[in-house]
């Protein structure tokens, strides 16, 4: 017996400064695990972290050093609704800088994205819950990179820091 599966496209709300990542998991404790993650790469960044849990009391669990950005990823992690989902909110730290330790937690399943575009959500709603699609994350491709655009590109990449020369 099939039930009904709706569609529905959650925006993320946050500062034009902020970070993001947004993934899932499996476990209670990944938002502890998180925690540790984040600080352990860039102990200066400042973060809310989210995670939606799946059973039990099912609520969106917080951990960060930021009250606010904890306050705004609780908000945005209830109105994407997904269970075991959860997402980072950053600032002083680029997803780079934190992603492969995020990646390395044992109970992180998927990331859907990283980035600090505009993020809309992609969720699938049953009769079970909401679970995450996928993610539109930023604007579509406005042409094909020229020269003068590749040189911009290294330019940046090293006004970042990120490489040398």
């Amino acid at each position: 017996m099939s039930g009904i599966l709706e569609l529905a496209l959650v925006p993320v709300e946050k500062p034009d400064d902020v970070n993001l990542i947004l993934g899932q998991s499996h476990f209670i404790k990944t938002v502890e695990d998180l925690y540790e993650a984040m600080v352990s790469s860039v102990p200066e960044a400042k973060f809310g972290i989210a995670f939606c849990e799946a059973s039990s009391e099912c609520l969106v669990r917080l951990e960060g050093n930021d009250q606010d950005l904890m306050e705004s990823a609780g908000k945005n992690a209830l109105s994407i609704g997904a269970g075991h989902s959860f997402l980072i909110f950053m600032r002083d730290c680029y997803p780079i800088n934190v992603l492969n330790a995020i990646k390395s937690v044992q109970e992180v399943c998927t990331i859907f994205c990283a980035t600090a575009n505009p993020v809309e959500v992609v969720v699938a709603v049953s009769s079970l819950g909401r679970g995450i699609i996928g993610v539109i994350d930023g604007s579509p491709p406005g042409g094909i990179e020229k020269p003068a655009d590749a040189r911009e590109r290294i330019e940046i990449l090293r006004r970042f820091g990120y490489k040398r020369g």
